[in-house]
């Protein structure tokens, strides 16, 4: 047994019912404990630790090997289950009641003192974390994330498959579309001077699979895109893409609420119950009331608009507002009467990020209320519309540009609700987004799609497609978890004379349009279904899920916010003969050797 198997159980595997057998484990050494004629040292796999004491006088070749024995040696072990006493048992570990009296070592691997203490539990930094990465992801809170990730997955694919999903790949190397993030490209060695590009999303292979008559389509797909990074971004991720044909938004909204909300009961970290139906709230609303187009409402501070009240008022800074057709916005916040005037305008800060120009406050007190902008205001009429109560402090935003108070007082209203702990950090609150512009303005003088040139308008606004592009509204919808983005999906388009009408409003020329897109336009001449659908961000809902704070905790092998694989060295230079056979050049400084020829 010993010479031919490696392990009969695993590290986690044997209980009190299994005393008395004779195994076989093999894992990695994480703690050791030298006691002279008694050697205990915990073996640990991926299933857990399991305790094996090693006696010098009944093995004494066995606890020779076991004296010599290191962190992070790779060793077989063969013994025998005990029982341990239960003054010794480990009520914290699943194997905690019996231990491996070992009869034989093997030492598989060696290993050096490794740079990363994978048994400790001190912080280190993200750095040496990701350079050193397969040591970083032998330690066990790394071990339960991915694993949590895979029951999401088995989670998600076991949901779709009852519902008669079909899960198709579409193509890594397509045709570059540029639009929305700039395109990773690829070049072709066999047609030199042209290049496919990674997608950004499955988004037009899925929409003809509809058309090709696979009415419920998924994938797990991995996507690319060349952005500037941030904690929730990654140059490649996954998402959950799905397409349905014959639906309408609620036949799309159903499910995806009924399967984010199973991930969330037998996934999540907590297991917590999300209360359904969640609400729908309109793009217009949620920045009005939270300042957020993905609003957290894990908590109920909400914005409260009093450009009404304003408008009267004797403040130059509120009326030049009002009268600037801007407006006027507050929020509560419970008991900060208590707080110094150094204490309240740290939030100013914060407001100034997004373009406020200050931030305006007073307190309630027991003798009325108090603060720079208190003397302007006679009466309750402000703090009655603000539901506040004495011991509350009140805090405003005024411009000229809604926009600008919008996101100013949602930046406040995330970190009044952080500084006086209104966050319940286990608990979980999802909505859905919806009622989206069609297009924002490019900065050019033109527009752009808010979320991609295949949306469908709502039916109501399609009259104002080319003659007022900002007045129409898309068929689109976010869900929102916690505060966070989960993805994106929308009613598509599937009329060919609409799809023209959209590029049009875009600014593209029907040349472009056809360079770039003919093939498609040309598929929904030939009977397109009415289709819509979604993609999820499974790194951002891996990550909710396993309360971390950042997506590449939850990816085995991620990327630094600078685009960099700090452990395999990537992206690294390619040699001479490569770029030769792409005919490609590659204009650098004299100082980067082996980047390619300087010209």
């Amino acid at each position: 047994m010993y010479e031919t198997h490696y392990r009969t159980h695993t590290c986690g595997e044997l209980r009190l019912e299994d005393r008395g057998k004779t195994v076989c484990l093999a894992g990695w050494i994480h703690r050791c404990r030298d006691q002279g004629g008694l050697v205990f040292f915990d073996l640990r796999d991926r299933y857990g630790l399991t305790q094996v004491s090693v006696s010098k006088e009944e093995y004494p070749e066995a606890h020779a090997v076991a004296a010599g024995l290191k962190s992070e040696y790779t060793v077989q072990i063969e013994g025998s289950v005990l029982e341990r006493p239960e003054s010794a048992r480990n009520a914290k570990l699943a194997t905690g009641a019996i231990e491996i009296a070992a009869h034989r070592i093997a030492v598989l691997s060696l290993s050096p003192t490794p740079p990363i203490d994978v048994a400790g539990k001190e912080e280190i930094s993200e750095e040496v974390r990701l350079k050193h990465r397969p040591l970083d992801l032998r330690r066990a809170e790394n071990q339960a994330r991915l694993m949590m990730r895979h029951k999401m997955n088995r989670t998600i694919r076991a949901f779709l498959e009852e519902r008669d999903f079909v899960e198709i790949e579409t193509p890594i190397l397509a045709k570059a579309t540029p639009e929305g993030a700039r395109d990773y490209i690829v070049p072709s060695r066999i047609h030199p001077g042209k290049f496919y590009a990674l997608p950004q999303a499955p988004q037009m292979y899925k929409q003809i699979l509809m058309c090709a008559g696979y009415d419920r389509y998924y994938q797990i797909a991995r996507c690319f895109r060349d952005e500037d990074l941030r904690a929730d971004r990654q140059p490649e991720f996954t998402q959950l893409d799905m397409e349905m044909s014959f639906v309408g938004q609620d036949d799309i909204l159903g499910p995806i609420e009924e399967l984010l909300s199973r991930c969330v009961k037998d996934v999540a970290f907590c297991g917590c119950e999300l209360p359904r139906p969640w609400p729908r709230i309109s793009y217009d609303d949620a920045l009005k009331q939270y300042g957020s187009d993905k609003p957290d409402l894990r908590f109920a501070l909400e914005i409260v608009d009093l450009t009404d009240i304003a408008r009267d008022c004797s403040f130059k800074v509120f009326r030049g507002a009002v009268d600037g057709g801007g407006a006027v916005r507050g929020i509560r916040v419970p008991g900060g009467a208590a707080f110094s005037r150094r204490e309240i305008e740290a939030f100013q800060p914060v407001a100034a990020v997004h373009g406020a120009k200050g931030l305006a406050w007073m307190k309630l007190g027991p003798d009325g209320a108090s603060g720079p902008v208190a003397k302007f205001f006679s009466g309750d009429e402000l703090p009655r519309a603000m539901q506040a109560e004495v011991g509350d402090a009140l805090l405003f935003v005024a411009d000229a540009s809604t926009e600008v108070v919008a996101l100013s007082l949602g930046a406040v209203r995330l970190a009044v609700a952080k500084t006086c702990g209104l966050i319940d950090e286990n608990a979980f609150a999802a909505c859905f987004v919806v009622d989206f512009p069609m297009f924002l303005p490019d900065g050019d003088g033109g527009w752009t799609p808010a979320h991609h040139a295949f949306t469908m308008p709502v039916k109501e606004d399609l009259a104002h497609l080319e003659s007022d592009p900002g007045r129409v509204r898309a068929q689109a919808y976010d869900p929102v978890l916690n505060g966070v983005e989960l993805g994106s999906g929308s009613i598509r388009i599937h009329r060919p004379e609409v799809q023209q009408a959209v590029f049009r409003a875009m600014g593209l020329s029907e040349e472009i349009a056809q360079d770039r897109f003919g093939f498609f336009l040309e598929l929904l001449q030939y009977g397109a279904p009415p289709h819509g659908g979604i993609a999820l961000g499974l790194d951002r809902l891996a990550m909710l899920l396993c309360g971390a704070q950042n997506i590449r905790d939850v990816i085995a092998f991620p990327k630094t916010a600078s685009a960099v694989d700090l452990m395999a060295d990537s992206p690294s230079a390619v040699n001479q003969e490569q770029l030769d056979e792409l005919r490609i050049s590659v204009d650098l400084p004299e100082a980067s050797p082996g980047a390619g020829r300087v010209i």
